[in-house]
């Protein structure tokens, strides 16, 4: 159940200094985000580091500095805690600001600034403005970040104010995007040859072959392009694996309703300056351990007759940054009472109680760990996928079109040229399989073994 061998750390730069901001869990390649993105104080600058190292460099101080090279340097910060307004377009919904920060120097000229829910591992788990003021800038470990490179804060509750640089060409401090700038050049290049050379041969009526070949190694492009995505995250998670102290799995009780894909994916990490907790879609909630913004209290909560209910993992203020329903995972008898102590052990706290009174539910409100294990294998099914691009369900779509039209294409050149005919037939078969291929196999082992019931043998292990 729980593995207290400290596995060897991963290769790389040493680790920010604390507090350092964490980014928001993501999945598929954004969980190399959460691993490695962060945001902090080295020296007099302000560091931003993405998923392969600094991005950005911004100097602490000098008010009034006239120095350009690097945009002055920041001597305050605007807290402005006020929500933006979610932009529409296709595809899934833009992340909404839950507040934004701007860094400035001693004119009130804008250098950078950051939504916050970008650097609040929760964030995705809770409501939109959920937490916000000072609660806000406590959780993500703003408010500690600034006190301690020394940057006055200033909150305002008015986009209006005066201390509020309404110019947007500063530069935003991001994590970074969820697939990395070569995935998006191949598959950005691919699409605009495409759409090249389907507009000639669909307006021209050519029955050129080599433009027939030219579209079908575009269409194909895709597609290969999205199997190496899923090779290239795999092989990059699996060389950051990070030193671990404990790995706390889920030991749920009889009845519970627990999965087998619940079973294997979920896990608490304790490690030496984080505690992690993946979901089974894959996403990482890297959680500090240390500094201003760091866990600092576990509280087994039980009920009005005194049975458990679920821990509370809570900070400095008592927030709750995560929860954890006891049947799922302490239930199982002896070994989730082993995992309970293997918790408690590693993190080095000890446990304080609350009990329940009157018709109080737990939590009152939403937090992350509640939706650990889904209501449904349609929903357990939707969370796993590996995850889509901005354009979502149209990506898919203009797959499925590029690789039918090169069949078509191919069909017209049968007679008059065979050999391109019979190519670009095959690449377009092999741009509907290999676009079809991984969904049904993810469809067919969680249908078939992932998303049924785990047995009884295998919640009390």
């Amino acid at each position: 159940m729980n593995d207290d061998a400290r596995r060897p750390a991963a290769p790389g730069e040493p680790a920010p200094q604390e507090p350092a901001l964490r980014p928001r869990a993501d999945r598929g390649p954004g969980v190399e985000l959460s691993r490695r993105a962060r945001l902090f104080v080295e020296g007099d600058e302000l560091v931003l580091r993405g998923r392969s190292g600094t991005r950005r460099r911004l100097r602490i101080g000098g008010k009034g500095s006239s120095d350009t090279s690097d945009g002055g340097a920041i001597s305050r910060a605007v807290f402005i805690d006020v929500p933006r307004p979610d932009a529409e377009r296709m595809g899934p919904p833009v992340r909404g600001s839950w507040g934004e920060l701007q860094l400035q120097n001693g004119e009130g000229e804008l250098i950078a600034a950051l939504d916050l829910d970008d650097w609040l591992p929760e964030s995705g788990e809770l409501p939109k403005r959920y937490v916000q003021g000072e609660q806000l800038l406590a959780r993500t470990g703003a408010a500690g970040l600034l006190a301690a490179a020394g940057i006055p804060l200033h909150t305002v509750r008015d986009e209006n104010d005066p201390l509020v640089d309404r110019r947007t060409r500063a530069p935003r401090l991001t994590p970074g995007s969820t697939f990395p700038v070569w995935y998006w050049t191949v598959r950005g290049a691919a699409a605009f040859v495409w759409f090249a050379a389907f507009t000639v041969l669909v307006f021209s009526g050519a029955d050129t072959p080599w433009l027939v070949l030219v579209s079908a190694a575009a269409a194909l492009t895709a597609p290969v392009a999205r199997l190496a995505l899923r090779a290239w995250t795999r092989l990059r998670l699996r060389r950051g694996v990070p030193a671990v102290v404990a790995r706390i799995v889920p030991c749920p009780a009889p009845g519970a309703g627990a999965t087998v894909r619940f079973r294997r994916a979920t896990e608490l990490r304790v490690q030496d300056r984080d505690l992690v907790l993946k979901d089974l879609a894959g996403q990482e909630h890297w959680l500090a351990r240390r500094g201003p913004h760091a866990v600092t209290s576990l509280v087994l909560v039980r009920d009005r007759a005194g049975a458990p209910v679920g821990v509370e993992l809570r900070g400095p203020d008592r927030q709750i940054r995560a929860v954890l329903p006891w049947d799922q995972w302490f239930g199982g008898d002896s070994a989730g009472r082993d995992g309970w102590a293997a918790l408690q052990r590693a993190m080095g706290l000890t446990a304080t109680e609350r009990r329940l009174t009157g018709r109080a539910d737990w939590p009152k409100g939403p937090a992350l760990g509640l939706r650990m294990l889904p209501a449904s294998a349609r929903e357990a099914r939707a969370m796993s996928r590996f995850p889509g691009t901005l354009v979502g369900v149209s990506s898919t779509a203009v797959m499925a079109v590029g690789a039918f039209f090169s069949v078509a294409q191919g069909t017209r050149l049968i007679d008059a040229h065979p050999a391109a005919a019979w190519a670009a037939m095959a690449m377009g078969g092999a741009a509907g399989l290999l676009q079809a291929l991984p969904y049904a196999i993810h469809q067919v082992r969680s249908r078939c073994r992932l998303d049924r019931q785990a047995r009884q043998q295998e919640t009390s292990s």
